[in-house]
């Protein structure tokens, strides 16, 4: 079923059972049967195509900031929009930027050029793709407020510009979730700010993560969706779970939204704690807590 993609002229190398713990900020999960790296717009189109007509199953990576990768690894290819797919300029008030762009990056170009909007971002260990298609924010800002319009491939592989106004963007949500739509680049828009201001404030809000955040440890950032009138982390915490572990997988006694990987962990562990955070919260306070992490591939 795959050997159709052996066959095509990627730009990037096509690899057989790759690991992906390499690839996911929570250092767990088995190998992708097929991965690449696009090192343009061409390798996606391509590689979108012919995993459509060939029927092979496509996984879309960024960062891997916001993945969990089953121990069974993923079946079908592995798109990682990464290195290759960074370009960025900037344009007046206008930041131009391809999918696989770090956040981190992003707003330190915004800084350089004096613009602010995207001081949130700082820190964020994602990439543009993954949080446009999701809608990530942090400390009060979302790409929502941000994202002027997006390019991005449907499903039949035909390449589109959507303006912010038809992204149906919510809470951790967009139509490009619920239409399977692949994020190939953004057009953000920012204002004019001072430099300096810009700057003390992603040097806050740096702080405030090194400060409340587990930064040492593997992790997936918060865990867990912020169910509407609590914070998932008060609620773990009050459940008494602070510091709770299943094998190498802890939920952090620094902060309890989120759940680490001590040094050894399993997906299998991961999901374990997981299913404990959910009952002993929904036992205690008649909250279902979901998950923000995407979960993807097969159980062993």
């Amino acid at each position: 079923m795959s050997d159709c993609l052996w066959k095509l002229p990627f730009q990037g190398e096509l690899r057989r059972m790759e690991p992906m713990r390499e690839h996911t900020t929570m250092r767990v999960g088995g190998p992708a049967d097929l991965f690449l790296e696009a090192q343009g717009e061409e390798d996606v189109v391509l590689a979108w195509r012919a995993c459509r007509e060939c029927g092979v199953p496509l996984t879309l990576l960024g960062r891997g900031s916001n993945l969990l990768v089953l121990d069974g690894g993923i079946e079908g290819l592995v798109l990682s929009l990464g290195e290759g797919f960074a370009q960025t300029r900037v344009e007046g008030c206008a930041l131009y930027a391809q999918a696989g762009a770090k956040l981190k990056a992003l707003a330190n170009l915004a800084l350089d050029a004096g613009l602010t909007g995207l001081e949130f971002a700082e820190g964020i260990p994602g990439s543009l793709g993954g949080a446009a298609w999701m809608n990530a924010g942090a400390y009060g800002g979302e790409m929502a407020q941000v994202v002027e319009s997006l390019r991005v491939l449907d499903r039949e592989g035909r390449c589109q510009t959507l303006p912010v106004q038809e992204l149906a963007y919510g809470y951790r949500h967009s139509r490009m979730m619920d239409e399977g739509l692949l994020v190939l680049s953004a057009k953000l828009r920012l204002q004019p700010g001072d430099r300096e201001r810009i700057g003390a404030r992603m040097q806050e809000l740096s702080r405030l993560r090194r400060e409340k955040q587990p930064l040492q440890y593997p992790s997936c950032g918060s865990f867990f969706k912020r169910p509407e009138g609590y914070f998932a982390g008060k609620l773990i915490q009050d459940a008494g779970l602070k510091g709770a572990r299943v094998g190498d997988a802890q939920i952090s006694t620094q902060h309890a939204g989120f759940l680490i990987n001590l040094g050894n962990a399993s997906a299998a562990d991961v999901i374990g704690l997981m299913r404990l955070v959910q009952k002993e919260v929904y036992e205690r306070f008649f909250v279902r807590l979901e998950p923000e992490v995407r979960i993807v591939g097969r159980d062993l």
